[in-house]
């Protein structure tokens, strides 16, 4: 799934009207995340800050008007006590991966023993077990409790033998497959 990312400054000033345009124009010559870390340094304010925003979190109309920009766009957000300035300093696209597992643990259980179970959870899975009850039920891991949600990823920040199961053009959403990490002397269920 590809996400679109980029960083933007989140600059609060309630300070007087002359003191905010001064900002405003000097945060127009600022184009890159460094030169925004270095404006906000100088400012030394708590409210000022560096943000980044991820296309699959964030949904709401800012975030939405903030990603239509183009880089260098700038939107105020004003109201009677302060003024808000986004400045779109960078964008990249980066292809985030999500997936959940179950871990069958090789070193508690024989390799016939680990295969009958895999089967029993598939078949369950197709059977219309949600896969989360599935994982709390038969993982043999501390990320059982979270379903074995293993929350979102960038290439080359899992196992080896996850990522290329993973990426692997020949699965969809939501299917069920399996990897063998002998590494781990275990089994996983995707």
């Amino acid at each position: 799934m590809t996400k679109l990312l980029f960083i933007s400054a989140f600059l609060g000033f309630s300070s007087f009207l002359n003191a905010q345009k001064s900002i405003e124009k000097e945060l127009e010559l600022v184009e890159t995340p460094e030169q925004i870390e270095q404006f906000l340094e100088s400012k030394n304010s708590k409210k000022n800050k560096l943000i980044t925003f991820n296309e699959e979190k964030h949904k709401t109309n800012l975030a939405k008007e903030l990603f239509d920009m183009r880089l260098g766009g700038t939107k105020v957000n004003e109201n009677e006590y302060e003024k808000t300035v986004y400045k779109v300093v960078k964008k990249n696209k980066k292809t985030y991966y999500r997936v959940a597992y179950i871990y069958l643990d090789g070193t508690k259980y024989q390799l016939d023993e680990i295969n009958n179970l895999r089967d029993k959870i598939i078949a369950k899975y197709h059977n219309g077990a949600p896969f989360d009850f599935l994982s709390k039920q038969y993982s043999m891991d501390e990320n059982a409790n979270k379903g074995g949600d293993l929350g979102w990823f960038l290439s080359g920040e899992v196992h080896p033998d996850f990522e290329s199961a993973i990426v692997s053009s020949e699965h969809h959403l939501n299917d069920i497959f399996t990897v063998d990490v002998t590494e781990k002397t275990g089994i996983m269920l995707f």
